[in-house]
């Protein structure tokens, strides 16, 4: 994508006679000038734009995950040969390779979600449909050859999960724990552990407590600490009916740390839809997709106390809107993520927030060339660079909204 880059089409006149030094020290801040305007102006990159050729993927959904040579990794929810979504490895160089086209059958289909990569190089991942009981989704690993494994099909209500929205995150012995936004006893979603030796085992069913005080409708996945001990959220029910935060142990029991409140009025965020992250203090940092002082999202923080802040709020504006995905955290603690909607062109941003709460926009997205309604999350390179996805935009030919991107941004 080309960008417009301001230059200086001519030099000031000054009229100082025997004014040399002065007029080489002007000139120097002007070119330091230029060159930091410069340089914000090309610190967006798209580095992949989907096609509508057939075989490419499209739409993007989720974050993409990195090798140790620098590969990016991700799935399109659509697209591809057969139509129900890829998953894709891209390089440095931003080569893109399809390693696997979804058909609609039992390898699954509509992959929504990113990808768990383990030291062999193998990939794990989730498809929303799809599988061999014919609809409730599947578990799957792909090899580095690009071959792939069907790992699990979920068998949905009353049983099982099913149609899982969410990633996976792998322990060290190799098994596997999600979750599924439906299915269970009562349909609302489920937290699976899927073993190597042992098959599928639903750790939790939601609305296992009265009038599902316990949340319910997982969309994102899970965090595991040392312990063995996972963490989450819920988009909805708990006691507000409006989204938890909560905690599943080893032995399948299950805590909600926090509960967030009605949409109504609602200063602490509610609904939300991605995971959470873990500081080496033991708080939580996440996103809630509605809610907050302007009732479009806010970025928030759950102490080791249960004590929650809400470190920003979005107005919905040029600031943006609707934070789909979660944060990460630099080694500065600053934080960086994407939202759906805001931005200079309703399109979505990518965003910087400081420890202190200053929230700056590293990418307004127009929804053009540049992409547009990022609903992944964001990684980070030992450099400091972001790289993420855009659902939208980019291939003019492609139906409206358009087939997505992959995006660099150096911060």
């Amino acid at each position: 994508m080309s960008r417009a880059v301001s230059r200086m089409n001519s030099s000031p006149k000054f009229w100082f006679r025997n004014s040399i030094p002065v007029l080489n020290f002007v000139l120097a801040l002007l070119v330091v000038f230029a060159a930091a305007q410069s340089s914000r102006a090309q610190t967006y990159t798209v580095l992949h734009t989907f096609s509508n050729n057939g075989t490419d993927g499209a739409v993007p959904s989720a974050r993409l995950v990195e090798d140790a040579k620098g590969n990016l990794y991700g799935t399109t929810a659509d697209g591809g040969q057969y139509l129900y979504g890829t998953v894709f490895k891209l390089t440095s160089a931003g080569k893109e390779t399809i390693l696997h086209p979804f058909g609609n059958g039992a390898d699954g289909k509509l992959p929504m979600a990113g990808l768990t990569l383990d030291p062999a190089g193998n990939l794990y991942g989730t498809t929303l449909e799809g599988g061999a009981s014919g609809a409730y989704g599947t578990v799957f690993g792909l090899n580095k050859a690009g071959d792939e494994i069907l790992l699990y099909s979920f068998g949905g209500p009353p049983n099982d999960g099913g149609f899982p929205q969410a990633g996976l995150v792998r322990d060290g012995a190799g098994n596997l724990y999600g979750t599924t936004s439906q299915g269970g006893h009562v349909g609302i979603g489920t937290v699976f552990k899927l073993s190597k030796t042992a098959g599928e085992t639903v750790l939790y069913n939601f609305c296992s407590a009265q009038s599902c005080t316990d949340g319910g409708y997982v969309l994102a996945g899970l965090l595991r600490d040392a312990k063995g001990n996972l963490y989450g959220t819920t988009n909805l029910y708990g006691k507000n009916m409006a989204g938890v935060v909560f905690k599943v142990d080893t032995t399948g029991a299950e805590t909600v740390l926090y509960n967030f409140c009605l949409l109504q009025n609602c200063p602490d965020g509610s609904k939300p839809a991605a995971g959470l992250i873990q500081d080496t203090a033991g708080n939580f940092y996440g996103t809630t997709t509605a809610g907050g002082k302007f009732g479009a999202g806010t970025v928030f923080k759950l102490s080791k106390s249960l004590k929650e802040t809400v470190l920003y709020s979005f107005q919905g504006l040029n600031d943006g809107g609707t934070p789909v995905a979660g944060v990460i955290q630099d080694a500065a603690g600053n934080f960086y993520g994407t939202t759906k909607s805001g931005g200079k062109h309703q399109n979505g941003t990518v965003f910087k927030l400081t420890k202190g709460g200053k929230e700056s926009v590293l990418h307004s997205f127009t929804g053009g060339r540049d992409g547009g309604q990022p609903l992944g999350g964001l990684i980070q390179d030992a450099k400091g660079n972001l790289y993420g996805t855009a659902s939208a935009g980019g291939d003019p030919s492609c139906p409206a909204p358009g087939c997505g991107v992959v995006f660099k941004i150096v911060p």
